[in-house]
Order: C-alpha cells, then sequence, then structure tokens
C-alpha cells in the first residue's frame, strides 16, 4: 500500500495566529487588523506552486495586510507557524514502512518554509520514502492533478491508496479519484485510524 501523509498539522502541529503575532508585534498593527486581512488567495496560492519568489509573496502580503516589513521580519513570522512535531504520526510512518509500505509527504508548502522545517523537524524525511511538494511539482492540493502526480511516481492505483490530511477539501479532492482519504482532526487520529485498522 502507498500511504500518503499531508505535513501541518498531520506530522507537525502549526498554528497561523502565530505568524500573525509577530507581524502585529513587529509593525505595531493590531492582531484583530491582520486577522481580518490575511488570506490564503491568490498571491499564497502562487508561492505554493513555485510560482512567485519568496521576496515577491512577502511584498504582496505586505501590501495586502497594509503592513510594512523588512523581508527578514517577514520572514521571522512565517516561520514561527512550526509548533512542534507530533512523535505518535512519526511513529505510524515508521511502523508502515517496517512492515514494508511505502510511505510518503505531500504538502501544500512554500520555498521559505523549506528552509525551516527540514532543519528542526529532520524526524518527517527521516521516516518517508519520497516528499512531494508543491513549490517543487508546480501544482498544490486540493487540485486533483497533484494526487494523480503522486500515484504516477509512486506506481500506485488510486484503490492502493490511503492518504491523511487536516483539510476536508483536499480529503474531498483524494476521494475523488478512489483514494481512501481520512481527514485528520487532532493529534490523535492517525493513532486511533492504526489501532482499529491492524496494518497488513
Amino acid at each position: 500500500m502507498l500511504y500518503i501523509f499531508d505535513m501541518g498539522n498531520v506530522l507537525i502541529d502549526i498554528d497561523f495566529k502565530r505568524v500573525l503575532g509577530v507581524w502585529s508585534n513587529l509593525s505595531g498593527t493590531p492582531l484583530a487588523h491582520l486577522m481580518e486581512r490575511f488570506t490564503m488567495g491568490e498571491v499564497f496560492q502562487q508561492h505554493e506552486r513555485g510560482e512567485i519568489s519568496d521576496e515577491q509573496f512577502a511584498e504582496s502580503l505586505c501590501n495586502e495586510m497594509g503592513i510594512a516589513l523588512s523581508f527578514e521580519q517577514f520572514s521571522a513570522g512565517w516561520q514561527s507557524i512550526f509548533v512542534s512535531l507530533r512523535p505518535d504520526a512519526i511513529a505510524v510512518m515508521k511502523d508502515l514502512r517496517e512492515q514494508g509500505h511505502r510511505v510518503v509527504v505531500l504538502s501544500n508548502t512554500n520555498n521559505l518554509h523549506l528552509e525551516h522545517w527540514p532543519t528542526h523537524y529532520p524526524e518527517v524525511e527521516q521516516n518517508a520514502d519520497a516528499l512531494y511538494l508543491s513549490q517543487e511539482i508546480g501544482l498544490r492540493k486540493p487540485d486533483p492533478a497533484i494526487f494523480q502526480y503522486v500515484l504516477d511516481k509512486e506506481g500506485f492505483s488510486a484503490q492502493e491508496a490511503v492518504f491523511f490530511d487536516d483539510v476536508a477539501e483536499n480529503v474531498n479532492a483524494a476521494s475523488s479519484l478512489g483514494i481512501q482519504a481520512i481527514l485528520v482532526s487532532d493529534d490523535q487520529t492517525l493513532p486511533r485510524h492504526f489501532s482499529g485498522n491492524q496494518i497488513t
């Protein structure tokens, strides 16, 4: 079987409010103001598909939110999204690989974050057979094409794949291709799933 894991809030806890909190402190702008203006709109999606540079992304997002930050200040806030590793999820990945399954990560991410999480959370890459990252592929979830890309690269059919993600839209997109897709609601979703489903 092919097991596909999202990264944020599946393998690593993330929190966008931490990002906005840093930007609020650095810019002197009320947090509530930033929460109203921050969106995962077209600029955000372009960055995750690798279509614009980190500097273009930072400038565009600051303009959208009406704040003035240096690129270094923007980056400091952007990297604060990461909270901590989910050790139970890593243990599941390790168990699956030991039993001969293929384990990969499929993440909507970006170049700025790629400079951060591999260093701080090396366990993710250490326990995955491959990493499929949106900014390197030029596609992002929930586009069904990104799931098909992974299936084609790995040589598995949709019926031979299981996908875990914390975003319902992504889970539904994977399901539409015939992939068994599970919505991760908290840090116990994976341990619960595998304690009730013997790995074979």
